[in-house]
């Protein structure tokens, strides 16, 4: 009996099984993302670049889902398709539960990029591979099924995207806070076991009479290649600027699941109100509001409205995207094509997201000596705002020309004024921009073409004064002079920097975090921190500390990033290794890797260091780091934390676990001096030892306060929360 002779009731209930299991599998797809990000963030460390090289993995593998399914649906039976199916899914059933492959470890000197997307292919490649089949082959189902709009599945498409959305919600605000890792991937297993048994249901609905995509003879209608190109086009910039965002905000705020998921649950959630018949805003409205969006995206993507990453910054970036992404899936889902070409429409889609993620993942690292792929994604996302036509490349050609022109006396004009006056530049600039607008205002595609130039032209001209700029794996460095100072930064905050006149001293004096008020260098210049033997300092910087070695003393580094390593010891910037610790061992990788591999080295003061930008690295706080830090001191050692932040109250998960392993703590708010020395600044710092009487005179100073403990959860490699210690 075919379905469409069921009573009408029965039939009534198969969307509802349809929706069920897409539903199921959407979540479960996007609830790993997060999930095996952070199973994997002790081993591979907290760079922002893990997680878009993890999404460059998943989009890949999606490629490859789309791909089997698109094939499986053409050249295959629908009730083959059923059975071949739930054997790739039963063959990922021995990934469970998810973990880091036994044996694997992470080379430091090797491609990160590549051995991250090694250990996401090993670990959890095939069951993604299983879940991300799903989203077409299910529609695929339903319009075989003789349901209620079978002939036209998409709808099914928000379902999905509601699944991911909740699923990545869910992740940081509820699974993260109150579950530890192990426990919400077994829950994880049992949510893939269960899947099994929808898909077995929706793949045995599949043999109803035929719908618009249920005849295997016929033959989908031809697509034309500028069709194809547009599809791509409208879904690699929604998925460029969403990494290009997570990334902004992740160096500055911390590479966590709560930060990537923000910008993905609203892509996400850009598929569940755009991919209906219902209208979002009047398309003249919309059409505006992204492009003021976009130009004000730019504005931030170059630097122009200042360097520091307020909230308000944070918040404009993440809603700017959000409309962006919203423009550019709802004039996809416009330029949707009949349901005979679902499954080419999404593998093109997959493959344009992928695009996106190649981009910003492994080209623009490349290509880009820091954060510009941002501002080339949001000028790409301007051309969505142009009228399509076969002359548009030709009228962008002949505004660009117009632009050229513009800039010629433009420049020749700026050139008469002090380079370093930026304001003079930014306003030559500003005339220019209006000057092409007026010229070419009866013509948008012109309009566009001028401005892109003229804007690439002001950045080209305006004065960089990095002495060095580039940008590695982990993060975005650069060396600049200001003052009397030359500064290293590493994202927006700056990490390090040593006196001009130093650079023919003999020994620097170290200044910033490390200057000889500070909490840092009290440590290491009290009786305790001169006694020492042997000293370690996990996070190298520009080598600031190193001039407050004392004779007979053994210093080792530990640094994750080889770019620091060479910026430290190149005597053109930083003069403190070279005249001060020239022999002192680097070990390169993550310092709680390293640390672990190595035999206890009976540090008397171990130093942690290592907080890149404003980001809290998790797996270097928790309570099993502390006690791997504690295992390479002698008895009487001081372990001592550099914690200043602006976002996060660190001490707060110290302090829990120093209560928990029975250690005596202090903690510094140093407020520095800069209106005597400019290179006194503030800084914030932890001690900890076994006893109050290993902390000697610093457990007895003032300004050193306890390190108590809020009562908080204690933070593990299984749980920590980073909401719970937002200032």
């Amino acid at each position: 009996m075919h379905i469409s002779d069921t009573p009408r009731r029965t039939r009534s209930l198969v969307p509802v099984l349809f929706i069920a299991t897409i539903f199921l599998s959407a979540s479960l797809l996007f609830f790993v993302q997060p999930m095996f990000a952070r199973i994997v963030l002790p081993t591979i460390g907290g760079s922002p670049a893990v997680w878009t090289t993890a999404m460059l993995f998943f989009q890949t593998v999606l490629i490859a889902g789309y791909l089997y399914a698109h094939l499986l649906t053409r050249h295959v039976a629908p009730r083959i398709q059923m059975f071949i199916h739930l054997g790739v899914w039963a063959s990922a059933l021995i990934f469970l539960p998810l973990a880091i492959p036994a044996g694997w470890s992470f080379d430091p000197t090797g491609p990160m990029a590549w051995q991250t997307l090694m250990l996401f292919a090993a670990g959890v490649g095939l069951p993604f591979f299983a879940l991300s089949a799903n989203a077409p082959l299910i529609q695929f189902w339903y319009g075989r099924s003789g349901g209620p709009s079978a002939d036209d599945p998409y709808f099914l498409y928000g379902a999905s995207n509601l699944g991911s959305l909740v699923a990545l919600l869910g992740f940081p605000l509820v699974a993260e806070p109150l579950f530890g890792v192990s426990s919400i991937g077994f829950g994880w297993a049992i949510g893939f076991v269960a899947l099994g048994a929808f898909l077995l249901a929706s793949g045995s609905m599949a043999r109803g009479p035929a719908t618009q995509i249920a005849q295997p003879a016929e033959k989908p209608a031809k697509l034309a290649p500028a069709q194809i190109a547009y599809w791509a086009f409208l879904a690699f910039i929604p998925s460029s600027l969403m990494l290009a965002v997570t990334s902004k905000v992740s160096l500055d705020v911390g590479a966590v699941p709560l930060v990537w998921v923000i910008p993905l649950s609203l892509y996400l959630l850009t598929f569940v109100l755009t991919f209906t018949h219902r209208q979002i805003l009047p398309e003249g409205i919309f059409k505006a509001l992204t492009g003021i969006v976009i130009a004000g995206l730019l504005l931030i993507f170059t630097g122009l409205t200042g360097p520091l990453m307020s909230w308000l910054k944070v918040g404009f970036l993440i809603a700017g995207f959000f409309i962006v992404a919203l423009y550019a899936h709802r004039k996809l889902y416009l330029a949707r094509p009949e349901a005979s070409n679902l499954t080419a429409f999404y593998l093109t889609m997959s493959v344009g997201g992928a695009l996106g993620g190649l981009f910003n993942s492994i080209i623009a690292p490349v290509a880009f000596s820091g954060l510009y792929e941002a501002g080339v994604t949001a000028l790409l996302a301007g051309l969505m705002l142009l009228p399509k036509g076969e002359s548009t490349l030709r009228r962008l050609g002949r505004g660009g020309l117009i632009g050229l022109v513009a800039v010629v006396p433009t420049a020749i004009l700026a050139s008469q004024f002090d380079p370093e006056q930026l304001g003079i530049a930014m306003l030559c600039l500003l005339v220019c921009t209006l000057f092409v607008m007026v010229l070419t205002r009866k013509d948008l595609t012109n309009t566009y073409g001028a401005i892109v130039v003229v804007m690439l032209a002001g950045a080209l001209a305006l004065p960089d004064k990095a002495q060095f700029r580039d940008r590695s794996f982990f993060g975005m460095h650069a060396i600049s002079e200001a003052g009397d100072l030359r500064i290293y930064g590493n994202g927006t905050t700056i990490h390090g920097a040593m006196r001009l006149a130093d650079d023919h001293s003999a020994r620097p004096e170290p200044i910033y975090y490390y200057h000889r008020n500070g909490p840092l260098a009290q440590v290491l210049l009290s009786e305790r921190g001169a006694a020492a033997k042997n000293v370690g300092i996990v996070g190298l910087g520009v080598g600031a500390l190193a001039c407050y070695t004392q004779p007979g003393q053994n210093w080792q580094y530990y640094e994750i990033d080889p770019m620091v390593e060479q910026i430290a010891r190149d005597s053109r910037y930083f003069r403190y290794m070279e005249a001060c610790a020239a022999d002192a061992p680097v070990h390169l990788g993550d310092a709680r890797i390293t640390l672990a591999a190595q035999e206890p080295q009976n540090y008397d003061v171990l130093v942690i260091d290592a907080y890149s930008s404003d980001s809290v690295p998790v797996h270097l706080t928790t309570d099993e780091a502390i006690a791997a830090y504690m295992r390479h001191l002698t008895p009487n050692g001081i372990l001592v934390f550099h914690i200043s932040n602006r976002y996060y109250a660190i001490d707060r998960p110290l302090g829990r676990s120093a209560a928990l392993q029975g250690l005596s703590g202090r903690v510094q708010h140093y407020k520095g001096n800069i209106v005597d020395d400019a290179g006194d600044r503030a800084s914030i710092a932890a001690i900890m030892a076994r006893s109050e009487a290993a902390l000697g005179e610093l457990g007895k100073q003032a300004r050193w306060a306890p390190l108590t403990n809020d009562g908080g959860p204690v933070w593990t490699d299984d749980h920590a929360d980073l909401l719970s210690i937002l200032k």
